[in-house]
């Protein structure tokens, strides 16, 4: 009878799993690179946008969120402006005097200089209850400079269509797929 029953469980746990894949999933994150890895300088702020010490503004640079951080001896600094688990803006986090930004809602310290975790992962109150749920995971940090009248980051400028290549592959339009294909 025990037996009959555990069977009976595992198979009705069996019948809400999908079919199993491979360890490479096949996400737009992994997928092959269509384009060619390109690093540059490009322009994220106005140098007159830049924020006092002890402070951070959030901007854009190649398409991608930047956190333009500025520690309170003045150092310029830049991060991804996604502040993990739940991606809230990191540009409106504390610039502390220990060389971190701290993240708004969950509390979690990164490094200016290398984006890691620094001190506790989401200690905040509502932190406790998500953190727990996720590893720890720092944000990327990206060279910056000042070039005349703007502040100036360095970024893949392919990253965003490398990341929407295949985007739109397989969604309906009106006359058939996406990629002009039919069905």
């Amino acid at each position: 009878m025990k037996l009959s029953i555990l069977a009976s469980l595992v198979a009705g746990a069996a019948a809400f799993v999908g079919p199993q894949q491979s360890s490479v999933s096949n996400t737009a994150l992994n997928m092959a690179k269509k384009y060619k890895s390109k690093m540059q300088y490009v322009p994220c702020i106005s140098t007159d946008d830049l924020p006092s010490p002890g402070s951070a503004t959030s901007g854009v640079a190649g398409g991608l969120a930047i956190c333009i951080a500025v520690d309170p001896s003045g150092s310029v600094y830049a991060l991804g402006d996604k502040c993990p688990p739940i991606n809230q803006p990191l540009s409106f986090g504390k610039v502390n005097t220990d060389g971190t930004i701290e993240d708004p809602v969950l509390g979690t310290k990164f490094n200016l200089k290398t984006g890691e975790v620094t001190g506790k992962w989401c200690p905040a109150g509502f932190g406790r209850l998500i953190g727990g749920a996720f590893s720890p995971i720092g944000v990327p940090v990206y060279p910056v400079k000042k070039s005349g009248k703007s502040i100036d980051v360095q970024v893949d400028v392919n990253a965003k269509f490398n990341f929407e290549a295949e985007y739109w592959q397989g969604a309906l339009d009106a006359q058939g797929k996406a990629n002009g294909k039919y069905y």
